[in-house]
């Protein structure tokens, strides 16, 4: 099962031409991390009181279709954990509800020591430890 949140397009988020702003996509790919974080029983809180912080360190977007207000969209989010990497990515699909998909958003990321300010050596078993419902996260 894919982990995904809903998302109404609002007027306030639109770029000059009517469409979804481009940075906005960004975000959406952020709300449905956090969500999916919160669904494994990591809440933000809980998460910067273990003593490491997610770190983006890339992100890309393939615009497929545009996405204008009032439109409402599902947003997707899976980790890809990689064996033996101190960073990990996610993968976003931002669905229209006729199942079009608006875009693509690949992010690369990393889990910080906030005392170190360096990656720890193993992300996933840092996620592991904290979560509650560890199966969400793929784990």
């Amino acid at each position: 099962m894919t982990f995904s949140v809903p998302v109404l397009v609002r007027g306030y988020e639109l770029d000059t031409q009517g469409h979804l702003n481009h940075a906005v996509y960004h975000q959406y790919g952020e709300h449905a991390r956090w969500e999916l974080l919160r669904a494994a029983g990591i809440p933000q809180d809980k998460f910067i009181a273990s003593g490491i912080g997610a770190v983006v360190l890339e992100s890309t977007i393939k615009y497929k279709r545009e996405l204008r207000g009032g439109d409402e969209v599902t947003v997707t989010c899976a980790f890809d954990w990689r064996d033996g990497e101190k960073v990990f990515r996610f993968h976003h699909q931002i669905i229209k509800l006729d199942g079009t998909v608006a875009a693509e958003i690949t992010v690369t990321a990393g889990a910080m020591d906030l005392t170190t300010r360096r990656l720890v050596a193993d992300p996933a078993g840092h996620f592991r430890s904290l979560a509650e419902n560890p199966e969400i996260l793929g784990l």
